[in-house]
């Protein structure tokens, strides 16, 4: 386990209701920071809506989601909206928070510079990174297995 450093803690991030917050605001329950790298994309899609689908289980483990991408507080929005998604997307647009976690994408598409590649991280509540599982291409999913261990296992 390795403490949030002062570059993630101080990491400034966007709500879909256009209000700053910063990951250590979030800090006080295990946090899982689902970095995906755009919006209305298929796998990022398809991983999110996997932890809306398992949202008792997290709610169980009083563990919460946040989903964070370079994406716009609107476009988060209206993501969020027509999957249903029933946790926080933040938008990381300055790219603070993806630079602190070190989780860029350098190009994506060949045409979209610094995206964030896909990535989880479990934090517990008392800051420390319990778990880190960082994509080696933004095309694969998380392993939702690992995730689920962790949070069970009480380590978060």
């Amino acid at each position: 386990m390795t403490s949030l450093t002062p570059e993630q803690l101080n990491a400034r991030l966007i709500t879909t209701e256009k209000k700053g917050v910063r990951i250590g605001d979030l800090i006080g329950r295990p946090l899982v920071l689902a970095f995906f790298p755009a919006a209305f994309t298929s796998v990022c899609t398809a991983e999110l809506c996997g932890f809306r689908d398992n949202s008792a289980r997290l709610n169980g483990l009083n563990a919460q989601v946040y989903g964070i991408s370079i994406d716009l507080p609107a476009t988060l929005s209206v993501f969020a909206e027509q999957n249903g998604l029933n946790f926080p997307l933040l938008s990381d647009c300055n790219r603070e928070a993806i630079r602190a976690f070190d989780v860029v994408w350098p190009l994506l598409w060949d045409i979209v510079r610094d995206v964030a590649n896909r990535a989880i991280f479990i934090i517990d509540g008392d800051g420390r990174i319990v778990y880190r599982w960082v994509a080696e291409k933004p095309g694969n999913v998380p392993p939702f297995d690992e995730v689920f261990a962790t949070l069970d296992g009480g380590q978060s």
